[in-house]
């Protein structure tokens, strides 16, 4: 049979029995057409969980496939044999038989002979990646072979798996940076050829060969990316958002792609690759209501099929970007359920992270604190990485300080003094110094003497104020070191990008949560954010705006 009919005919049939049906009804068949049989089956009968019908290897037109390859390899073509060795490794076939023995020691005299395309010399790569590992010394051969080649006329194919092979040696402490310059340099200029798991592979060895230097590459391969958000697989997706991750890659509309490709994948899409996206809106501060949305119906639907991993990793981005979705009610029941079936399959810190950030957002997890607060949960913590440090302890009396304003009701066990932080650490949350300065600059202005205010308070509840002022009785103000008859506390929030999500206007959880306290602890929380006041062009303009902002009913302060 021709070749093009024969491959035609193959391409069509889906499953293993219809591929041995065809293949015995002919007689003579090359050996590029019985690798390609091979191919085939491994297509229709290997999935994520490996192969479906172990049983097929034991078809007598398998067996015959294997006996052609195994006591004929050294009159196969290249392709032939390089693409059965391909097939027998995903079809999980013993690599110490004799039949792949048979086949890796020939493809070992040829490569040594340097008679392989470059194309060859990928299949081979792929396979040997496949196979053993990154300690295989065949590996280094072949990428001292590519490296005598005309880069140039490679196809994005051959391109794509020499990363592959120089990501697996790296490893291993062999980086060929002189061949990786020469291949970004090519790739910058054929980016807009590749495929998206072309574009997947290079951006994943990008990230693990640390090329935080190809700049211009790695902007193009993300843009290049932004049409391709629709076809990526589970795996190609994840390995292109770890490279915007690792490389602080912005873009727009790549954030509007995943949000037209994630509502309509959410119920086919791998649970790993759900957290990837939500840890990747989490780092970038991305508040995408299409995303997250999806998100929350998925987690209803599919929770209990959930790691406790990924249970952290859907709900936590909720708290950290204080955002309720409208099926919230629905999704903080099926959270509580699930809390209840799978609690004690969580690792400690994964639980404390969890339920601190579903304080941030007004949901109590009142049934499941005095498990955090018992000593022998603390002690777990203490336990393992990272112990009891600022952060983790920080978290603890946050979770304690809403119990203690926010649920009354609550008669559980109380956090010991001695796991409570009086201050909270503020590297993440600090004022912006410049928006900080023009704003004391204001006030100064307004107030007419530097002792009215006082900055950067630490409270005895935990929290820094960033400005306080003190009135009396009858609302005049007080000097700020003074401690009798302060009948009011007002508490501005100054209140800079960084403490927001990333364009827009909504609060991050933790800036949300501790101005709720403030005003639960008998502050007046007065909000100044950044949106307000940069537009504001003199210190005049400013100190009016401070007045109408904190004192809206007196007047006369700053003439």
């Amino acid at each position: 049979m021709d070749e093009q009919l024969f491959f035609k005919k193959l391409n069509n049939l889906c499953t293993s029995q219809d591929i041995f049906y065809f293949l015995s009804s002919l007689e003579v068949m090359s050996d590029t057409m019985a690798a390609g049989a091979l191919q085939r089956i491994s297509e229709v009968e290997v999935d994520d969980n490996g192969l479906k019908n172990p049983a097929l290897l034991e078809n007598e037109v398998f067996r015959a496939l294997c006996f052609q390859f195994e006591f004929e390899s050294s009159k196969l073509s290249d392709t032939g044999l390089l693409n059965a060795l391909q097939a027998l490794i995903k079809l999980r076939i013993d690599p110490q038989s004799t039949l792949m023995t048979s086949l890796l020691s020939e493809s070992e005299e040829r490569l040594g002979r340097g008679q392989l395309t470059a194309e060859n010399l990928c299949s081979l790569g792929e396979s040997l990646i496949e196979l053993e590992g990154p300690s295989c010394v065949m590996l280094e051969q072949i990428v001292n072979h590519m490296q005598e080649r005309d880069i140039e006329r490679w196809s994005p194919r051959e391109i794509a798996m020499v990363y592959k092979i120089l990501q697996v040696t790296a490893r291993e402490g062999k980086q060929c940076q002189n061949l990786l310059n020469r291949l970004n340099s090519v790739t910058s200029r054929t980016f807009s050829q590749l495929s998206p798991k072309f574009a997947s592979v290079i951006l994943n060895s990008l990230v693990v060969l640390r090329q935080t230097r190809a700049v211009l590459l790695v902007t193009a391969l993300c843009k290049h990316s932004v049409k391709h958000v629709p076809y990526f697989t589970d795996h190609e997706l994840v390995n292109v958002l770890e490279a915007f991750l690792y490389f602080g890659q912005n873009l727009q509309i790549f954030t509007e792609a995943l949000e037209r490709h994630v509502p309509t994948s959410i119920l086919t899409m791998h649970p790993q690759t759900v957290s990837k996206v939500m840890h990747y809106c989490c780092k970038k501060m991305i508040l995408s209501k299409p995303i997250f949305d999806a998100v929350a119906e998925g987690f209803i639907s599919n929770a209990d099929r959930l790691t406790t991993d990924q249970i952290a990793a859907y709900i936590i981005p909720f708290g950290t970007l204080n955002y309720l979705p409208p099926s919230a009610s629905s999704l903080f029941r099926k959270l509580e359920a699930v809390l209840h079936t799978h609690l004690r399959h969580f690792q400690p810190h994964t639980l404390l992270n969890l339920l601190h950030s579903c304080v941030l957002i007004q949901r109590y997890p009142i049934n499941f604190l005095p498990k955090i607060f018992s000593p022998y949960f603390l002690q777990k913590l203490q336990a393992q990485p990272p112990g009891l440090n600022r952060v983790v302890m920080s978290q603890l009396t946050q979770l304690f300080l809403t119990v203690t304003l926010e649920c009354p009701f609550y008669e559980g066990p109380k956090l010991l003094s001695k796991y409570q932080v009086k201050a909270c650490p503020t590297l993440d949350s600090s004022p912006d110094v410049h928006l900080f300065k023009r704003v004391k600059t204001g006030l100064l202005y307004l107030l007419k003497k530097r002792i009215y205010f006082a900055s950067e308070v630490s409270t005895p509840y935990f929290y820094v104020v960033d400005i306080e002022i003190k009135l009396d009785e009858d609302g005049f103000v007080l000097p700020a070191a003074q401690l009798e008859e302060v009948h009011r506390r007002i508490a501005l929030c100054v209140d800079g990008q960084n403490r927001f999500c990333a364009q827009s206007h909504n609060l991050l959880g933790e800036e949300a949560i501790k101005q709720r306290h403030l005003q639960l602890l008998g502050y007046e929380v007065v909000q100044i954010p950044f949106f307000e006041i940069e537009n504001l062009q003199n210190t005049r303009k400013m100190a009016d705006y401070l007045h109408k902002k904190i004192f809206p009913c007196t007047y006369g302060l700053s003439n």
